[in-house]
C-alpha cells in the first residue's frame, strides 16, 4: 500500500493484498483521495472467489456459504435462496439508530473493509471490490447511524448501512453534502448496483473497521494534541515564574520513558531564551513549582507512549484481513474469532483514559494562572480592574466542565458486555462505542488546551518589562493575528475562545512554534 501523488491531482491509494498505512487511511477519510486496487489484489480477490465457488456447489454446508448467520448458522440454504440470504443479511442488520456518523469516519469505515476485501481472504468477487472503491471516489457517503454496533462481530449495523448503499439501497449523502436515495446516487455517476452472491453479504459487514478507523483518526489527532499540551505547559510555567531545570535532560534520562523525555524536550525548547523563568521569583523563591506545572513532561509522556502502543495495535490491524469466515491460501474456509474488537477496544479506552489526565492537568495549570494567591504577582482571573472586571474566572468553569465530562467518558466502555444473538454471540467488546467517546474526548481536550494559550499568553503580556521565550514571542503574535484579542476590559469572551480553539485545531499553534524551536515531538 502507498500514496501517489500526481501534480496537480489529488493523491492516490493503490490497495494490494498486505493492507494499508496510517497515512492512506487519512488521505481517503479526510483528504478524499482516490482509490486504485492493484493487479495483484484483483488477481487474489479471483482466486479466492474460484474457492467460494467450489464450496458453493458442494452438498455439505459451510458457514457463510450456504448456512444462516449466528444463532440461526445450523440452517442449510438451497442454491435458490442464497441471493436473498445475501440481501437480507444486510438488510436486516443496517438497524442503526441515533445521529448520522461523520462522514470522515464513514469514508474510514468503507475503506477499511474495502482492504480486507482486497486481501483475497474473504471471497468477494473483483467487481463488489471495484464497486465500492468507484463509491468512495464518488463522493458517496452511506448514512451510518451512531448506534448498533457492539463491536462484535465486529462493527455489524454501521458496515451494513455501507453495504445497503452498495445495493443502492437506503441513503447516502452525495458530494454536494445532500442526503438522498442511494440508488439515486449510484445511477448519476454510472455506479452499477451489486448483485450479492454467495458469502459477500457477510464478508462486507463482518470487520473491525468503523472501530479501527476512529482509532487512527484518534491517534493523528492526539498527536497533535500532545504536542500542543507541551507548548502551552511551557507557555503556563513562563507566565507563573517557574522554573525550567526541572526539564534537563539528565533528570529525565534516570528515568527512561521515552515519553516523558520527548515532552520534557519540547517544553525546555519552547522556554529557550526566557527572561521569565527562574530568575524573577518572589521575595521568598520557591523551592519547587507545583505538580501540575514541575511533572507536566511525566503526564503529558505517560500519554505520548499510551498513544505510541496505540500505533503499535492499529498498524498490526491494518495487516490483518479481518472476517469470518476466511478463505485460506491452501483452499481452507475457517470460521474464526478475529473479528472481536477487544484489541482495538481497549486501546481506545486507554487513550480516553491519558487523553482526561491531560486535559485535568491543563486546567490546574489554568486555575493556578488564575488565582492571585499562587501566581506569583498576577492579577486575580488576569482581569483589567478586578472586581470591576471578572476577566477569566467563567472560562474556567468552562474548562472545568469539559475535564468533567471527559472524566466520566473515560470509564472504559470494553468491560463491558451484553449478549446478543441469542446467546451465540455471548462476549462482545464495545469497541464503537470506546470510540464514538474517544472522538468527543479529543473535541473536549482540544477546548482544554485552547482555553490554557488563551490564558497563559494573557498572563505572559502581564508579565511587563520581562522579556519572554522568541517561541512564546511567535506564539503570541499568531494567536493573537488570529483573532484572539489580549489582555483588556472584559468583553464578549465566547469568540475569543472559539478563535483559540480553532488555532489549536488546526494545528496552527505547533505551527507557530516550530519555525522558532525547530520540529516538535
Amino acid at each position: 500500500m502507498h500514496t501517489l501523488a500526481a501534480p496537480g491531482t489529488s493523491a492516490t491509494v493503490v490497495l494490494g493484498t498486505s493492507g494499508t498505512t496510517v497515512d492512506d487511511v487519512i488521505a481517503v477519510a479526510r483528504g478524499n483521495a482516490r482509490i486504485e486496487i492493484s493487479a495483484e489484489a484483483l488477481e487474489a480477490l479471483a482466486a479466492a472467489r474460484e474457492i467460494v465457488d467450489a464450496l458453493a456447489a458442494k452438498p455439505e454446508p459451510v458457514y457463510g456459504v450456504s448456512t444462516g448467520f449466528g444463532a440461526l448458522a445450523t440452517r442449510h440454504i438451497g442454491h435458490e435462496l442464497r441471493a436473498q440470504l445475501q440481501r437480507n443479511i444486510v438488510r436486516s442488520h443496517a438497524a442503526g439508530m441515533g445521529p448520522r456518523v461523520e462522514r470522515e469516519v464513514v469514508r474510514a469505515l468503507m475503506f477499511l473493509r474495502l482492504k480486507t476485501v482486497a486481501s483475497g481472504h474473504t471471497g468477494v468477487r473483483p467487481e463488489v471490490a471495484q464497486t465500492m472503491a468507484d463509491v468512495l471516489n464518488a463522493g458517496i457517503t452511506p448514512v451510518v447511524h451512531e448506534y448498533g454496533s457492539l463491536g462484535c462481530s465486529g462493527d455489524l449495523a454501521p458496515l451494513s448501512h455501507c453495504a445497503l448503499a452498495l445495493m443502492g439501497e437506503g441513503d447516502a449523502e452525495g458530494p454536494d453534502g445532500v442526503v438522498r436515495p442511494a440508488g439515486e446516487l449510484l445511477a448519476e455517476h454510472g455506479i452499477v448496483p451489486v448483485e450479492l452472491k454467495e458469502k459477500e453479504g457477510l464478508a462486507l459487514l463482518n470487520g473491525t473497521d468503523g472501530m479501527l478507523g476512529m482509532l487512527i483518526m484518534a491517534i493523528a489527532d492526539l498527536k497533535r494534541l500532545y504536542t500542543s499540551a507541551d507548548i502551552t505547559a511551557a507557555l503556563s510555567l513562563e507566565a507563573l515564574l517557574g522554573t525550567d531545570k526541572v526539564l534537563a535532560p539528565e533528570l529525565h534520562v534516570i528515568r527512561p520513558h521515552p515519553g516523558q523525555g520527548a515532552s520534557a524536550d519540547n517544553m525546555l525548547r519552547v522556554l529557550a531564551g526566557s527572561e521569565l523563568t527562574g530568575h524573577h521569583q518572589d521575595d521568598a523563591p520557591r523551592v519547587q513549582d507545583a505538580y501540575s506545572v514541575r511533572c507536566a513532561p511525566q503526564v503529558a509522556g505517560a500519554g505520548r507512549d499510551t498513544v505510541a502502543y496505540a500505533v503499535t495495535v492499529a498498524e498490526r490491524e491494518l495487516a490483518a484481513a479481518v472476517d469470518n469466515p476466511v478463505v485460506l491460501p491452501d483452499g481452507r474456509v475457517e470460521s474464526n474469532g478475529n473479528f472481536h474488537g477487544a484489541p482495538v477496544a481497549y486501546v481506545l479506552d486507554f487513550l480516553a483514559i491519558a487523553a482526561a489526565d491531560l486535559g485535568s492537568i491543563a486546567e490546574r495549570r489554568t486555575d493556578r494562572l488564575l488565582d492571585k494567591n499562587r501566581s506569583h504577582g498576577l492579577p486575580a482571573f488576569l482581569a483589567d480592574d478586578a472586581g470591576v472586571d471578572s476577566g477569566l474566572m467563567i472560562a474556567q468553569y468552562t474548562q472545568a466542565a469539559l475535564v468533567s465530562e471527559m472524566k466520566r467518558l473515560a470509564n472504559p466502555a470494553s468491560v463491558d458486555s451484553i449478549p446478543s444473538s441469542a446467546m451465540q454471540e455471548d462476549h462482545v467488546s464495545m469497541g464503537w462505542s470506546a470510540a464514538r467517546k474517544l472522538r468527543t474526548t479529543i473535541d473536549n481536550l482540544t477546548r482544554i488546551v485552547a482555553v490554557e494559550l488563551y490564558a497563559a499568553t494573557r498572563g505572559i503580556e502581564l508579565r511587563a518589562g520581562l522579556t519572554p521565550a522568541p517561541a512564546s514571542q511567535a506564539v503570541i503574535a499568531a494567536v493573537r493575528a488570529a483573532g484572539v484579542r489580549g489582555p483588556g476590559p472584559d468583553r464578549f469572551l465566547a469568540p475569543d475562545l472559539a478563535a483559540a480553539d480553532a488555532f489549536v485545531r488546526s494545528g496552527a499553534l505547533v505551527a507557530s512554534v516550530e519555525p522558532v524551536t525547530g520540529p516538535l515531538a
